[in-house]
């Protein structure tokens, strides 16, 4: 991406800019109206257990269709249950004539079992699912939707046992948590535990639960998993082209910055900040009244729709769509309007949405091109869903961009802190979203009898026996790469993950405050510390059943992905600024350019910082007294090596012994080498020091 121009709003932290092919096979349907995740995900159909991780629009709720109706009628379950997070996603479920399709059966829920609609009965909600559960397990009562909260207090009401033998259907999965505070997550977990349902979990987010875990590791190995990935969406469809993510440092308030970013021409959803937020001005009316006077001359609002008509200085009228306002009749008025489904397909109905907590997840409104965020969003997850409501394909739809507006930190405010923690956990934000929309990587380690996989392409020079060959998939969007001293995975589990959850491992590894500081700020870092010892320890935090190997394994797996989407990114990913749409083969070629096919093994890969060319886009675009001033606030918190670093580096030395004969030396001109002696000094030190306190 590029920025404005404006002195004002600069552009700052990690951009990617990446075009797709446009094959159109992620919207083609086979001969039963299935479009590739829907096929995908309807091959596992038998599974009692199964996830589906994929991206926005990619059809999730109609493949639990396909799924629900097959075990209906092949299976011998009683019943299906939907469950959705907020009201306005149970339209995703009405009825569907799925046999014009191809299908063998149609979808249908009657009125008074979609509760996201209906009233309830006998006083309530929670009153229905009793009915339905009672029910006969007829073609009339086989299909209930409803909300969240609804089901919670049912299952709390009638207890685990009541839903026996029937699907629950969980949208929007990444709202469940293992956290005991988590009815929904403690509930699941019952239903596990009992073993007697069938569970169907959907989500559009790749980091669930953020920085808690949907489910408990034990719970979670039950799920068999589906996966379609962002680039395998995106590359498929007929319209959208490129995605661009940026982010942008502002001074002062963000209203008066907002149209260096925000193009009256384009389709575009405003998330204005959080009341709590620095970046807001405290209130929020007054907010989207200055957004909409920047605009132009206020014309009134149009009485069928409720929506703001501006009149722009070019002569053209804007129809806003404003779901800040408190008054409940005007915000469901509007939002009545955009839902609805005579408008759907109608790219002149609506033309900038501004909203606060609402038109995120499951909001479908396929003509947006920009998704503008203001202020830092803390969720992972969230800044997913949003990005997703501009990454729907549509006619005439070329590029669509999210772009987030931050706050640059003030030397002179009293929460600089704040401001600089925001700044770094932007970065995370961005470098995890150049991860999900790259494709899959598939490590495997360099061997003279390896051979060539059929339908990888390899490039000019073909696949060369005994080299680290980089193939790749432009079906599929995988990557194979071959890499010299690569661990493999040992156990299923380890393998699940190196194939499933590497970017999961990542979020927390470049989410983590100590790495993020050190990794862009800490001049005398030695890369290995942060790929080897601070990823480590993630890895055995976070996967503590897994074997000494297979931790391994699952540690360089990860760190070879993240760094090489970053030395590919440097190699001639993205558009440099130029503004001008990249190759499609960009990423592709970007990672052929850093795999030196005789060299490439995983030290190499260990002796990169991965938040190096962060930084080196951070002090391009964020003002020389500002850098200074995030570099002063994290020197002030660094310490000394922990005991916990210092058992690391002596672990590892101990491993660099057994492979060399003689531990590391504290003179020793390799940085690495030296550290880890040094971690071994420092624990002999520490541990003198306790004998003798």
């Amino acid at each position: 991406m590029t920025s404005s121009g404006s002195n004002a709003v600069n552009q700052t932290l990690p951009s990617v800019s990446v075009s797709y092919a446009r094959n159109g096979r992620s919207t083609q349907a086979n001969a039963l109206g299935m479009r590739p995740m829907q096929e995908r995900a309807y091959e596992r159909r038998g599974e009692q257990y199964l996830l589906i991780k994929s991206p926005p629009a990619s059809g999730k709720s109609r493949a639990l269709m396909f799924i629900a109706l097959d075990k209906l009628h092949n299976q011998r379950l009683k019943q299906a249950i939907i469950v959705v997070p907020e009201k306005s996603i149970g339209a995703s479920f009405n009825d569907e004539p799925l046999t014009r399709f191809g299908f063998w059966a149609d979808w249908t829920v009657l009125p008074k079992w979609n509760l996201c609609n209906a009233p309830g009965e006998d006083g309530g909600k929670v009153n229905s699912v009793g009915a339905f559960l009672e029910g006969d397990a007829d073609d009339n009562n086989r299909v209930l939707v409803c909300t969240h909260a609804t089901f919670r207090f049912a299952v709390e009401r009638f207890g685990v046992a009541a839903f026996d033998d029937r699907l629950i259907a969980v949208d929007e999965f990444h709202h469940v948590s293992s956290n005991p505070d988590n009815r929904l997550g403690l509930h699941l977990g019952q239903f596990i535990a009992r073993d007697r349902v069938h569970i169907l979990a959907m989500t559009g987010s790749y980091f669930r639960g953020d920085a808690e875990a949907v489910l408990a590791p034990q719970e979670e190995s039950r799920f068999d998993t589906v996966t379609y990935t962002y680039y395998e969406q995106l590359n498929g469809y007929e319209y959208l082209k490129q995605l661009d993510i940026g982010y942008y440092f502002y001074s002062g308030r963000y209203s008066d910055d907002l149209l260096k970013v925000l193009d009256p021409a384009e389709k575009t959803i405003v998330h204005i900040p959080n009341v709590n937020s620095r970046e807001s001005t405290k209130d929020k009316i007054r907010e989207v009244e200055h957004i909409i006077e920047e605009l132009g001359e206020w014309q009134g609002t149009d009485p069928a729709t409720g929506f703001q008509l501006v009149k722009t200085p070019g002569g053209q009228i804007l129809r806003i769509a404003d779901l800040v306002d408190d008054d409940p009749a005007k915000r469901d008025r509007v939002s009545a309007a955009l839902k609805d489904p005579a408008q759907k397909n109608n790219r002149d109905h609506v033309d900038i949405i501004i909203a606060l907590g609402m038109a995120k997840e499951g909001f479908d409104w396929i003509w947006c091109e920009h998704a503008l965020t203001v202020g830092y969003r803390s969720s992972l997850t969230e800044i997913v869903q949003i990005i997703g409501r501009a990454t729907r394909d549509a006619p005439g739809k070329t590029r669509a961009r999210f772009t987030n507006l931050i706050a640059e930190p003030d030397a002179s405010e009293q929460a600089v802190t704040e401001a600089v923690n925001d700044t770094l956990k932007a970065i995370a934000a961005s470098l995890l979203m150049e991860q999900v929309l790259a494709p899959r990587f598939e490590f495997r380690p360099k061997h003279p009898a390896n051979e060539a996989t059929p339908g990888f392409d390899y490039g000019d020079s073909g696949y060369q026996p005994g080299q680290c060959n980089v193939g790749f998939n432009h079906d599929t969007g995988q990557f194979q790469i071959e890499i010299k001293g690569l661990a493999e995975p040992k156990s299923e589990e380890a393998a699940r993950i190196c194939q499933e959850d590497l970017n999961e491992v990542i979020a927390t590894f470049v989410q983590d405050k100590t790495t993020i500081e050190r990794g862009l700020f800490d001049e005398e870092l030695v890369p290995e510390e942060l790929t080897q010892v601070r990823l480590g320890k993630i890895i055995k935090e976070r996967y503590p059943d897994l074997g000494e190997e297979d931790q391994e394994a699952v540690r360089q797996h990860a760190i070879a992905a993240l760094n090489l989407v970053q030395q590919a990114k440097q190699a001639g990913l993205g558009d440099g600024g130029s503004g001008e749409p990249v190759a499609n083969t960009a990423l592709i070629d970007g990672v052929r350019k850093f795999v030196n096919v005789r060299d490439l093994d995983i030290d190499l890969i260990d002796r990169i910082n991965p938040f190096s060319e962060a930084y080196a886009i951070l002090a391009k675009a964020m003002s020389e007294e500002s850098l200074k001033q995030v570099a002063a606030v994290i020197a002030g918190k660094r310490v000394n090596l922990r005991i916990e670093e210092a058992r690391d580096l002596a672990r590892r030395a101990l491993r660099f012994k057994q492979e060399r004969g003689r531990l590391p030396s504290m003179t020793s001109t390799d940085p690495w080498e030296k550290r880890m002696a040094e971690g071994v000094a420092a624990l002999a030190r520490m541990k003198a020091e306790a004998a003798r306190g």
